[in-house]
C-alpha cells in the first residue's frame, strides 16, 4: 500500500467529510498525470463524484489518454471561489487534493449513466443532454479515478 504524506499545517486541515462534499459540489478541477518525457501534465476537467470515484470524460486519444495508459496514477485538485471575513482583504480558499489510480470504463450503459449525471451538474435540460450523449458517445472515453488518499485545507491568501 502506498504511503501518502500527511498535511504539514494540521490546523488548516479540512475534515474528510467536507473534502468529499467539495468533490460532490464543485464542478471542475485539475487532473495531473505523468506526461511525456517525465514532465507532469495537468489539465482542467469537469468531474462527477460518487462512492469513492471521480468520473471524467474526454476524447478517446491524446496526451491525457496516452499518459494514463502508460501510468494509471494521477492526482486531482479542486478549490472553491473563496470567501472574505468581514473587515479582511484576503480570501480564504478551501482546496482538496486526491490521489488514486485511473480505470477506463468500457461499459456503454455505465458511460451513458455517468455522462447524464455529470451533465446534470451543468444543466437540467434533459433533451439537450440526451442529444449530446447520442451525438458524442462513440467518440467519448470515460474514466474513473479510484480515490486512495484525500486531503483538504483552508489557506488565507495573505
Amino acid at each position: 500500500m502506498t504511503q501518502f504524506r500527511e498535511l504539514m499545517r494540521i490546523k488548516q486541515q479540512l475534515p474528510e467529510d467536507e473534502c468529499f462534499a467539495m468533490l460532490r459540489d464543485l464542478k471542475r478541477g485539475v487532473l495531473s498525470v505523468n506526461g511525456d518525457n517525465g514532465y507532469p501534465y495537468g489539465m482542467p476537467l469537469n468531474h462527477y463524484y460518487e462512492d469513492g470515484y471521480l468520473y471524467f470524460h474526454g476524447g478517446r486519444s491524446g496526451h491525457k489518454i496516452d499518459a494514463l495508459k502508460k501510468d494509471c496514477r494521477a492526482s486531482y485538485c479542486v478549490y472553491d471561489e473563496g470567501y472574505r471575513n468581514e473587515g479582511e482583504w484576503h480570501l480564504n480558499i478551501k482546496s482538496v487534493i486526491v490521489f488514486g489510480r485511473v480505470e477506463f470504463i468500457d461499459d456503454e450503459e455505465k458511460v451513458i449513466e455517468i455522462s447524464r449525471k455529470l451533465s446534470h451538474k451543468f444543466t437540467n435540460d434533459d433533451n439537450y443532454i440526451a442529444e449530446e450523449i447520442r451525438r458524442s458517445l462513440k467518440g467519448t472515453a470515460m474514466f474513473a479515478l479510484k480515490i486512495e488518499h484525500i486531503s483538504g485545507k483552508i489557506v488565507k491568501e495573505k
